[in-house]
């Protein structure tokens, strides 16, 4: 058995079953080892950043990690914004990246990088197998060290020679690693903080469950305090029957509204409120000055533990939930598409236990109470900011879920970075159909040129910001690559199209003017 050969066994015997792969010359034995080695899939990417997107969409639906596959240092570099991403919403990857044979290192050959510094930004542990001996144990505690919670990010490198040669010992099922326990020296004082409208249970990950909702809904209603979550969040279970938690919003100037009757914060998975960005004259700090947090659970801990042990200590286990949502569905819109209109023609589609991958980044602003009376759903965001999030990670989920319907949600400029994604849709005939918002343009950019002060944007700075020339045709794209498509201008028209692409079983692709 050869080093390849021994991961492949390795990562199936501690639960990795998926590989998203982009590979090259270096990753050829683990390729061979893939295609004679049962019980991984395989998923071609044609774009690293598709791979890395797509194992974080997967595990947020599976709470398992997937593998990447990807091609020395630049294929790395390549998968970064996406790993960026993964890291922030807490999902556990782990990286095969290969590498030149160790006596050709020395030879600083045309794809010679430094792959551990490359990367140590976006990865929590890294590590260079240095004999196939040594690749089994490698393989599983890289899987080990993804499965902290909420997940890491674990990148193992390859050399060629250390796959290729013999000696591979496969390492069976290791321990896997459990929540770290709340912060019980902070439980008496969250039972005191929460006590009326001025104090908010803000919640964030793994607090977001269906389950773990209901729980905050008693306590919200036993104590009297406010519900909210962060404002990018790895996975939100919402709609009819479910508790009802509203976002922080991304607007400075709405946040701080928002937060400001607050006077006492308790934190379940989720971080003190802060700005994205920083601006002129605004602060970055959303909370009201003298604002009591109070960290009871941060994202690595246990936070069902967390939430339990809050729900008996407030004597709310029998105390109905607050904020349960009745179903709804909005009166169909008519005539030319806006926000509004669009926001309730999401929610009239939405099917039952469907998957919403979420980057509309200006455009889903009003999405989120237009939607929280359709049926139950799950809804995902981009947690780290980095476009290029949605398709790829729409891929993870239809592959982690195939029994489900996902509905991706995004802005032409996001859409434009990993593209490719829409390749792998069609060769692996994902049941996804994906909303293009077509305004042609930048549009959040434009909004934060205001923001950051600059008030009368000149012709060299907006057509800096758009995509009109020439304009993008998403329809003969995604044809292009195997999608089905088509365009709507109107209410009518994405109606339609929603209920045609929703029960066509396969990959499909709407682009709505706007």
């Amino acid at each position: 058995m050869n080093g390849a050969e021994s991961l492949v066994h390795s990562l199936l015997a501690n639960g990795v079953e998926v590989c998203f792969t982009n590979p090259g010359t270096s990753e050829m034995h683990f390729v061979a080892a893939l295609d004679h080695i049962p019980g991984m899939r395989s998923i071609l990417a044609l774009q690293e950043g598709v791979a890395t997107g797509a194992a974080d969409g997967y595990y947020r639906m599976t709470g398992k990690p997937a593998s990447t596959l990807l091609h020395l240092g630049p294929g790395l570099a390549n998968g970064l914004s996406n790993l960026h991403n993964a890291k922030k919403a807490g999902s556990g990857v782990v990286n095969i990246v290969g590498e030149h044979a160790s006596t050709h290192i020395a030879l600083d050959a045309p794809l010679t990088s430094d792959i551990a510094g490359i990367a140590a930004p976006v990865s929590h542990w890294v590590r260079i197998s240095p004999t196939a001996q040594t690749v089994g144990k490698d393989a599983a505690e890289a899987v080990q060290a993804a499965r902290v919670s909420p997940g890491q990010i674990a990148t193992l490198i390859l050399p060629s020679d250390t796959a290729w040669n013999e000696g591979g010992v496969v390492q069976d099922a290791v321990d896997m690693p459990v929540p770290a326990p709340f912060d019980a020296d902070y439980l008496d004082a969250a039972v005191t903080a929460l006590d009326g409208p001025d104090s908010l249970l803000l919640l964030g990950g793994g607090a977001l469950t269906e389950d773990n909702l209901e729980t905050a809904g008693r306590i919200a209603a036993k104590t009297g305090c406010k519900l909210l979550s962060e404002w990018s969040n790895a996975r939100l279970e919402r709609g009819a029957g479910r508790v009802f938690v509203g976002r922080v919003p991304y607007p400075i100037d709405m946040a701080l509204e928002v937060l400001a009757p607050f006077k006492r914060i308790v934190l379940i998975g989720a971080r003190a409120p802060i700005g994205f960005f920083a601006y002129p004259d605004k602060p970055a700090i959303l909370t009201r000055e003298g604002a009591e947090i109070l960290p009871l659970a941060g994202a690595g801990a246990d936070l069902t533990g967390a939430l339990d042990a809050l729900c008996v200590a407030t004597d709310s286990g029998q105390t109905p939930p607050a904020d349960l949502v009745a179903p709804s569905v909005p009166t169909r819109p008519s005539g030319p598409i806006n926000r509004d209109s669009l926001a309730a023609l999401i929610a009239r589609a939405i099917p039952e236990d469907a998957i919403v991958v979420d980057e509309s980044v200006t455009t889903g602003r009003a999405f989120s109470p237009a939607t929280k009376c359709a049926a139950k759903h799950t809804w995902l965001n981009n947690c780290g900011g980095s476009i290029g999030y949605a398709l790829p990670a729409a891929i993870g989920a239809a592959i982690a879920c195939p029994d489900r319907k996902v509905m991706c949600l995004t802005g032409d400029g996001s859409a434009m970075y990993t593209v490719q994604s829409l390749w792998t849709m069609a060769r692996e005939n994902l049941d996804i159909t994906v909303l293009v918002f077509a305004n042609q343009s930048y549009q959040i950019l434009r909004g934060e040129l205001t923001n950051v002060g600059v008030g009368n944007p000149g012709p060299r700075a907006v057509d800096m910001l758009s995509l009109d020339r020439p304009a993008l045709d998403w329809v003969q794209m995604a044809q292009s690559m195997g999608v089905q498509a088509s365009r709507v201008a109107d209410c009518d028209g994405l109606e339609n199209a929603l209920q045609d692409g929703l029960t066509c079983g396969g990959p499909n692709l709407i682009e709505v003017m706007l």
